[in-house]
């Protein structure tokens, strides 16, 4: 449980920063950032169970259709979050995309009740309240449907539901993620490269670096995250995520500039002290265990 919890947290940090990564690629297309992102991260993943020699488990998956078909269906949620995500920071909208990771929270605690019948405690459901009526007063302020936010909470709530009850380790599991994604990833950068588009042809060295960066810094994260969530109950994975979008909401306003609305901070507020109220609990109940 303690390792799960830094595990965890470990992701969600990194996750926090890369806004500061995405930006210095705003010259290339989101999608074929994307691209970039599961070549390079498979070619990392295949050195790492290189050096490990780590490839016994490969052909009993092979093998198997039912895993096959679970981790298919990861990956097609996984390039879903990866593409909204990417064009949000591209576009100036860090606060949209921090607005969907504070929504994720209320999907993981829904979907751990739902699929892994889980049970929360009272106080741990008053912090999701809290935190739902955080969400809602944000949701009510933007004057419109939070598209961005509610496609990246579905996606990866539904990602890390199907990793927490998958059959594979961390990093089995995101290997055989990128090998499925792969083919039509290095087909599509292929094909732009022999059409005499996209970064490989027209980027120059500085943007080529940043794209083969994305591999090992896309895998590491999700490898911890993986790691982290066979570890511990989806509400705790809920209320560890709030790390994420803590960190891109004050790079966003901080750093780049976005408009924050003062009628904003009210949500704000309600989700912070969601968290506190978590804490709280959490320490309490630890007590009255011991």
């Amino acid at each position: 449980m303690q390792s799960g919890v830094i595990f965890a947290a470990l992701a969600y940090t990194a996750w926090g920063l890369f806004p500061i990564f995405f930006k210095q690629l705003a010259s290339v297309n989101a999608f074929e950032v994307v691209m970039h992102r599961t070549v390079w991260s498979l070619v990392f993943l295949l050195g790492v169970l290189t050096v490990r020699r780590h490839w016994d488990w490969l052909g009993a998956v092979l093998r198997s259709p039912r895993v096959l078909g679970a981790f298919a269906l990861s990956a097609v949620l996984l390039a879903a979050n990866w593409s909204t995500y990417v064009w949000a920071v591209q576009n100036a909208h860090v606060l949209d995309a921090s607005l969907g990771y504070f929504i994720l929270p209320l999907v993981n605690v829904a979907l751990g009740f739902v699929f892994l019948h889980e049970r929360p405690r009272p106080g741990q459901w008053l912090a999701v309240a809290v935190a739902a009526a955080g969400v809602l007063w944000l949701t009510v302020q933007a004057g419109r449907v939070p598209w961005v936010a509610l496609v990246l909470a579905l996606t990866f709530g539904f990602y890390g539901l199907l990793r927490k009850v998958g059959a594979l380790g961390a990093l089995e599991g995101l290997t055989l993620e990128t090998l499925v994604l792969s083919p039509v990833a290095a087909g599509l950068l292929a094909w732009w490269s022999w059409q005499g588009q996209g970064a490989l042809v027209q980027g120059n060295a500085t943007t080529l670096g940043w794209l083969l960066l994305a591999g090992p810094l896309t895998a590491v994260p999700l490898l911890l995250f993986a790691a982290g969530a066979r570890r511990v109950s989806m509400s705790t994975m809920g209320i560890l995520q709030y790390i994420s979008p803590s960190l891109q909401l004050l790079l966003g306003v901080w750093l780049y500039g976005e408009v924050f609305a003062s009628a904003r901070v009210l949500g704000f507020c309600l989700i912070w002290a969601a968290l506190g109220v978590y804490g709280l609990e959490g320490w309490w109940n630890s007590r009255q265990q011991k």
